[in-house]
């Protein structure tokens, strides 16, 4: 980490993957912002760094010269307003400066469209990788999606009583009812899934290039478009993984995964990369989340710290009658179950006269105390 102190040019900092990843989706496990504010100077250098990523980084389908020019003009604006307390003398070498950043930024953005586009181009051609949009327009069901805008997990209730804890900048869609013999939904980014058991109605979860079959368990799908791999990570139960069938060039291969193993889909070669421990992988080990990590085994323990546990694990908020619930203590195992099921076990445990209410990530038990 220490080696970006060295860095003295832009394509230093566009070079460094931790950089481009805090830039374009606010992952800053380096603590790039942190270290950015230390130094004036350094400050400068990082935000010219981000404006070239962010300039690279301008979809081509949204893309018209006018907006191009519009979007330069406002960034010089606002360059230009912050440096009008400088002397008369500066000004020549901004506006040097100025044109030299226009033509620059200009080529970048041609050629690094013309790139996306050939790119775009070769991964059509060759590996034809699936799109989210493609896969829904595939499905000739009726789809509810649902997209996390926010900066915090969602949890999402499926009809068949399974539970997907959505990540920000992803979405979901599924059946509002599951019919058949088969429940089939399909992601885009990433979610936490806990699956209600049906061995007769199997659960199906397409996410780009990959299939991940399940009947009844706990894992983690991480497939956002623009990363170059798709990863299954699994918590609880078994998990199957193969390839979309839609996809040419690739071997009918499928991969079984059990707890604590993973499979990291490597989009560029179409190829599978099984890691049977994931705590010697530093990727996967960095990104477990909470839910991921905390135990539902509770012997003789106080229903308020249950409670907690689950807030922790999905980050929701549950309130619930403290004072008529301060004394009752449960033993009880809620692993490998959905949160709607969890909190029914709860409720059955404290008594018929408890009950729960649940709005998005509020939770709302009721209950005159337990027995």
């Amino acid at each position: 980490m220490q080696h970006r102190n060295n860095y003295t040019e832009i394509e230093h900092f566009l070079a460094d993957e931790s950089f481009r990843l805090w830039v374009c989706f606010k992952d800053d496990q380096q603590e790039w912002e942190e270290w950015t504010l230390e130094n004036s100077s350094r400050a400068k250098l990082v935000e010219e760094a981000r404006l070239w990523l962010l300039a690279m980084k301008v979809p081509a389908d949204n893309l018209a010269a006018d907006d191009v020019q519009h979007a330069l003009e406002a960034t010089w604006g606002k360059i230009e307003r912050a440096e009008e307390n400088k002397k008369d003398t500066e000004k020549p070498v901004l506006k040097f400066l100025r044109k030299k950043w226009f033509n620059g930024v200009a080529a970048v953005l041609i050629l690094s469209l013309l790139s996306g586009w050939l790119y775009n181009q070769s991964t059509s051609s060759e590996n034809s990788a699936l799109s989210y949009s493609e896969l829904i327009n595939e499905n000739e069901e009726g789809l509810v999606e649902q997209t996390n805008n926010s900066d915090k997990p969602q949890i999402i209730t499926l009809s068949d009583g399974s539970s997907v804890l959505l990540q920000p900048n992803s979405k979901l869609s599924y059946p509002k009812i599951f019919v058949g013999n088969e429940r089939k939904v399909y992601l885009s980014g990433e979610g936490f899934f806990e699956i209600s058991k049906d061995p007769k109605k199997p659960f199906f979860v397409f996410a780009n290039e990959i299939v991940t079959k399940v009947v009844g368990t706990s894992f983690k799908i991480k497939a956002y478009a623009n990363q170059p791999n798709v990863e299954v990570v699994v918590r609880t139960g078994k998990v199957k993984v193969r390839s979309n069938e839609l996809i040419s060039n690739t071997k009918d291969e499928l991969i079984v995964l059990l707890p604590n193993q993973a499979l990291r889909f490597v989009r560029k070669n179409l190829s599978f990369n099984k890691i049977t421990d994931i705590t010697q992988d530093e990727s996967l080990s960095r990104s477990t989340s909470n839910i991921e990590q905390l135990g539902f085994e509770f012997t003789d323990i106080p229903v308020a710290q249950i409670f907690k546990t689950i807030e922790q694990a999905y980050l929701v908020k549950i309130d619930f009658p403290q004072s008529k619930l301060k004394d009752c203590y449960l033993t009880t195992s809620l692993s490998d179950q959905p949160l709607p099921e969890k909190l029914k076990i709860i409720c059955k445990s404290l008594g018929n006269n408890t009950s729960y209410e649940m709005n998005g990530n509020q939770i709302i038990i009721i209950s005159d105390g337990c027995n």
